[in-house]
């Protein structure tokens, strides 16, 4: 209790910070990193705001910046009681990037985070991760890659995409953790790989956006066709047929139980995704 009470009164916060962050910012960059103004792909809602920023020098890094500049009082209450638990989405992604890291799934490198608790409880986060220079997300590149290559060679580079996109899939699912924003947008490749057959797409598909990622045990079915719902959803993009969706279907299926409920689960969350897009209005384009 006495700790709560202290952390209560005078904060504290958790950092971290590759090197090559400090050597662009500045050993004291905890101090300014709220007050820094960023506008390229600026976005901003309900206290949060996400930017792309260039910190030139030898080595230019270019960063994705998210900060939550006034997160709920309540989640500032339970990181003083429990600050085992991580309650801000910025040290939470940035865990969560690392379990995925860890799992064998290509991720953005994570230059900075951190999570401050002022004193009072107010509650602030941030996530700095690096920019996939010169990487498209799949929405976009797939339409491209099918105007670019002939027929047969866009056939054969949909193969081999869609087994990777298989294989990423089954690395998170297997140890039971879901995505849950499993969208096309939130797959990156290489702008090249949509003019040439890659040697191989082991290693070369990257994904984004893991501040929903989470384990499931119990519950694992429900979230594992969620997942799939939005993958199927969010495929309906030029170049992609429904022999594709066949072909990812057969593969991810291969060797597991219960595929029929779990393919029944799947098309309702995808009618579902479908029906409430076409509700919501839609929104301004940003950076992911």
């Amino acid at each position: 209790m006495l700790g709560a009470l202290q952390r209560l009164r005078r904060g504290c916060q958790r950092v971290f910070a590759a090197p090559e962050w400090v050597t662009h910012v500045g050993a004291d960059w905890v101090e300014s990193i709220f007050d820094v103004v960023v506008h390229d792909r600026f976005f901003t809602k309900q206290g949060r705001s996400i930017a792309r920023w260039t910190l030139e020098g030898e080595r230019p890094l270019v960063v994705y910046l998210k900060r939550h500049f006034r997160l709920p009082r309540w989640h500032g209450l339970l990181t003083t009681l429990v600050p085992s638990i991580r309650w801000s989405p910025g040290w939470s992604e940035h865990h969560n990037l690392e379990v995925a890291r860890r799992l064998g799934v290509p991720v953005p490198r994570v230059l900075a985070a951190g999570e401050f608790l002022r004193p009072g409880g107010h509650l602030q986060s941030l996530l700095a991760v690096e920019e996939l220079t010169g990487m498209l997300p799949l929405h976009e590149a797939i339409p491209l890659a099918s105007r670019r290559l002939a027929p047969d060679i866009f056939a054969r580079w949909k193969r081999g995409l869609i087994a990777e996109l298989v294989r990423l899939a089954r690395l998170l699912h297997d140890e039971r953790w879901f995505h849950k924003d499993l969208y096309f947008c939130h797959f990156y490749i290489r702008e090249t790989d949509t003019r040439t057959l890659p040697e191989s797409w082991t290693q070369n598909v990257h994904m984004i956006d893991f501040h929903r990622l989470q384990q499931h045990k119990l519950t694992s079915p429900w979230w594992q066709a969620k997942d799939l719902g939005q993958l199927l959803y969010s495929s309906d993009v030029e170049g992609v047929t429904p022999r594709d969706r066949a072909r990812f279907w057969k593969l991810y299926t291969h060797g597991r139980s219960q595929a029929s409920l779990v393919r029944a689960i799947v098309l309702l969350r995808a009618r579902n995704n479908h029906g409430h897009n076409q509700r919501k209005p839609q929104a301004p384009s940003r950076a992911a």
